[in-house]
């Protein structure tokens, strides 16, 4: 925080006012009336919580009855600890669209068409299967007692579940399997089914069940933070991205989108590129093109950060996915998807929520097969090794949709 806001705060506790997705990733802020420079950065306010960036570089969420009561009772104690603050605000899933459950049945070798298509057994024929390679899932619920991805969870062995205590002293309680930072549920709300789905196509083990996860010895740290009905909030997502960074995570998968430009968001993201985290992002699903309309995350483009847009069968592009030759990286199908549902269901959903997992699997591929690599070689392998077919370019920055096999060869060479 700098020395002049400090003084301001200190004399009067006046408010400064935000610029949108700053570009310096220490101006100490505070929140105003909310008002950005951008139409995109319109996201509710929650002005009973506040989104604190320690200066130590931790992130909390704040709460306080008014705006008066946070500056008296935990801006003015710590003014000299405090980085930023930001008015948290809501965040609401770009859902997918789904087919409903499948009968076990009716699945094909067609239902497998993704994995084909990106050459995922020609990793699998070379013993790449994501082996020793963390995960982390911030996305809704997921059904960690599903047959496929039980065995796939990392499970936090110093916790002991269920008995109310933090028994590892990482101050979250029972987080065996994750733990979830929904800080506001809809009692009685059926269930979101997004982030099991989102997980199979990760690392659902195909020696359990119908659905070939793209990297089926990978582990999975459920972190959600966003239900079925009200959304989530910006300030639980930061939290759940910095939870499965502190459980070691290698790879995040962020199958959402449409948040404000946040700093606190852009400064969290910054964090985990800092740390060599790769993190991929779903592109968005509403036609456009960020380039020019951005749509955050996806459009923040961090050195360890992959765009990911939507691919078909017929390997074009799909027609809701966003695109940007800039700021989306690569396509990875995204259409009728199998994958993973609560309850041991399997069902098919469409979106760039998608086709991220997809990328993500690829790159637990690639790290169990080169574990020395960095996030940087990683998905600079991805991005040199998409297939381009001549009338299906992509609008995106490789023109291109992920091929593993080809990926795998050109890691080997960048890290022999």
């Amino acid at each position: 925080m700098d020395v002049g806001f400090r003084s301001v705060i200190a004399l009067a506790f006046a408010s400064v006012s935000i610029s949108a997705c700053s570009q310096k990733t220490t101006t100490s802020v505070f929140p105003e009336s909310g008002n950005y420079a951008s139409s995109r950065c319109s996201g509710q306010a929650l002005t009973s919580r506040y989104i604190v960036q320690w200066e130590d570089g931790r992130f909390s969420v704040e709460t306080a009855a008014s705006l008066d009561h946070f500056k008296k009772d935990i801006l003015e104690p710590n003014l000299n600890r405090i980085r930023k603050v930001e008015y948290d605000r809501i965040v609401k899933f770009e859902r997918s669209t789904d087919s409903g459950t499948v009968n076990t049945n009716d699945v094909s070798s067609d239902d497998y068409w993704g994995q084909n298509m990106v050459q995922a057994d020609g990793a699998w024929d070379q013993g790449a299967y994501g082996q020793n390679v963390m995960i982390g899932v911030v996305d809704s619920f997921v059904d960690t007692t599903n047959t496929q991805l039980a065995p796939r969870i990392a499970y936090n062995t110093e916790e002991i579940p269920g008995n109310g205590i933090d028994d590892d002293h990482n101050g979250f309680i029972d987080d065996y399997a994750g733990y979830s930072f929904i800080s506001d549920s809809t009692p009685g709300a059926a269930v979101s089914e997004h982030g099991t789905h989102v997980s199979g196509i990760i690392a659902a083990d195909s020696t359990k069940g119908y659905m070939k996860g793209m990297a089926p010895q990978a582990k999975l740290i459920p972190a959600p933070f966003i239900d079925n009905v009200k959304g989530g909030s910006i300030g639980d997502a930061i939290l759940a991205l910095q939870y499965v960074s502190s459980r070691g995570a290698k790879i995040i998968n962020a199958s959402w989108g449409g948040a404000p430009c946040m700093d606190s968001l852009r400064n969290a993201f910054i964090d985990l590129s800092n740390k060599g985290i790769l993190v991929v992002v779903a592109a968005g699903n509403d036609g456009t093109d960020i380039d020019y309309s951005p749509d955050y995350p996806a459009a923040f483009n961090m050195p360890n950060q992959l765009t990911v847009a939507a691919s078909t069968a017929a390997d074009y592009m799909a027609s809701w996915s966003n695109s940007g030759f800039s700021l989306v990286h690569l396509a990875a199908p995204g259409t009728e998807i199998l994958s993973t549902l609560p309850g041991n269901r399997l069902g098919y959903m469409s979106g760039t929520s998608m086709a991220a997992p997809f990328v993500t699997g690829a790159a637990a591929l690639l790290w169990s097969d080169r574990p020395q690599a960095t996030a940087i070689q990683i998905k600079s392998a991805l991005m040199q090794s998409v297939d381009i077919t001549p009338t299906h370019e992509f609008k995106v920055q490789t023109m291109g949709r992920m091929n593993v096999k080809k990926a795998l060869e050109i890691l080997r060479q960048m890290v022999p």
